[in-house]
């Protein structure tokens, strides 16, 4: 008995473990036998080239799909997801939209209110309480959308190439807060992108994937420390290196 309470009490070494996981549509392969752990308070990129499964790896833990062989725990409970569009609803304010979330959490009406306001000063919104859809930058939609994702109050966040519409100063911006909210929280993330910079620019880990079917090449540690540039000689240096492998499984898989 002592030893079973006692298991119970340990804390779980993961947020999101993909042990030998597989995914097909009808004859296609997309994902083929796909190891991977994300560990607490741990940042993971999943980088590749367009089409070679990443997004449906993402769904797959999402539990938006399921996987054909293998299996994926995240033993925390379903992650919170954020797409490369941000999916707020026009005809709501920004805090209403992080509000509907929170209402289907059983959030109260006046804590909802406080938390919305709380969630947006996180990600530098105050006083957007009130504004609706059309009055905000496509920047400040993508911090909606993140202090909406946070509102599920999740330990692991999934996002989809959430930032790939954004000019480039923007993005940059919204690295930085992404970092800060990431530091400052303790969440967990797994990231997909296409762009070798953004990956290394975040990650503690970066993960390639192969072209269709996607399989795991290689992963790579990340010891530059935050705050990072793109610009930056360590960030710069590892995206040759990076670069030149996802080339090579470019060119072996024959796609442009």
């Amino acid at each position: 008995m002592a030893a079973t309470a006692l298991a119970k009490t340990v804390p779980l070494a993961y947020q999101a473990r993909i042990t030998h996981v597989s995914k097909s549509y009808g004859r296609q392969l997309v994902l083929d036998d796909i190891n991977l752990q994300v560990e607490p308070g741990q940042f993971v990129t999943l980088l590749g080239a367009s089409g070679c499964g990443k997004s449906t790896l993402l769904n797959l833990v999402a539990g938006l799909d399921r996987p054909t062989a293998g299996s994926i725990e995240t033993p925390h409970g379903r992650p919170a997801l954020m797409f490369q569009e941000h999916a707020l609803f026009p005809w709501l304010t920004a805090g209403k939209n992080i509000e509907l979330v929170l209402r289907l959490g059983g959030w109260d009406r006046a804590a909802r209110r406080q938390e919305a306001e709380r969630l947006l000063d996180l990600v530098r919104l105050k006083g957007a309480y009130g504004k609706r859809v059309h009055e905000l930058s496509g920047g400040m939609r993508q911090r909606v959308a993140l202090a909406r994702a946070l509102a599920q109050d999740c330990r692991l966040l999934l996002m989809d190439e959430p930032f790939a519409a954004l000019d480039a100063i923007t993005r940059d911006v919204l690295h930085e807060e992404l970092t800060r909210i990431w530091q400052q929280t303790g969440i967990s993330i797994l990231f997909v992108t296409h762009n070798v910079r953004e990956a290394i620019r975040l990650a503690q880990r970066v993960v390639l994937l192969s072209s269709r079917p996607g399989r795991v090449v290689r992963e790579w540690q990340v010891d530059i420390p935050q705050p990072r540039r793109i610009e930056d000689p360590g960030v710069a240096g590892l995206s040759t290196e990076i670069t030149e492998v996802l080339r090579d499984e470019i060119r072996r898989h024959g796609q442009h």
